[in-house]
């Protein structure tokens, strides 16, 4: 049969029209793009995601100009230095800090430490990361008439004090004029709980949470 010149083509049964094709071939492509992206591990999603900021990361070190202008204060015959302990990067960490202890006591040196954990770190302590847990209005004073010697006692329960403020204490006091004649820290509190030798170890240092439960009862 021949087709009349200038008419349209007829159309097939069955088949889509040409703007009915056009038609359903858009949502299939859409849905080829999503089955691609799935198939390459990428995600898609409606809405922009913020991951925010990389994790900041503090050095716990002093810078060592500050580290020399220590050493060259603890040559001074008017100063000493002394290796207090703060808290950096979830445990406790020693900086070296110029003070005078010579002529003290084992008391005085034990209020003069103190004061020095409880003043808030600035300069290059501040910058490496360093804190302090201790509070500003403890206070320690010298043994109670049963306790031994050379006991000290803070003005607050050892169990009401977090546990870094306690292991800085521990770690500050151990191998100074405050400790006990063995090296130990020999600490109590304001109520009525024996005395309890402490010893600043590596696993208190790392991970001063266990000052809770360290030291040993002295009667």
């Amino acid at each position: 049969m021949t087709q009349p010149s200038g008419g349209a083509a007829p159309h097939a049964p069955g088949l889509p029209s040409g703007r009915a094709a056009r038609r359903r071939r858009g949502p299939l492509l859409a849905l080829l793009g999503v089955v691609l992206l799935a198939g390459c591990g990428i995600r898609t999603t409606s809405v922009p995601v913020d991951a925010g900021p990389a994790p900041s990361r503090v050095s716990c070190a002093v810078p060592d100009e500050e580290a020399s202008a220590s050493a060259t204060a603890s040559a001074s015959p008017r100063g000493l230095t002394a290796r207090v302990y703060l808290v950096c990067s979830a445990q406790v960490a020693g900086v070296n800090r110029s003070v005078r202890t010579e002529g003290l006591d084992q008391l005085g040196v034990a209020v003069l430490l103190l004061r020095e954990l409880q003043r808030k770190p600035r300069g290059g302590e501040s910058s490496a990361g360093f804190t302090t847990a201790v509070q500003g209005d403890l206070a320690v004073e010298g043994p109670r008439r049963d306790d031994p010697r050379e006991s000290l006692r803070i003005s607050a329960p050892l169990s009401d004090l977090p546990p870094f403020a306690l292991a800085q204490l521990v770690c500050t006091y151990a191998g100074t004029g405050a400790a006990a004649g063995s090296g130990g820290v020999l600490l109590g509190g304001s109520d009525d709980t024996p005395v309890r030798r402490f010893t600043c170890t590596g696993d208190l240092r790392t991970d001063p949470e266990a000052a809770e439960t360290a030291g040993t009862a002295v009667k």
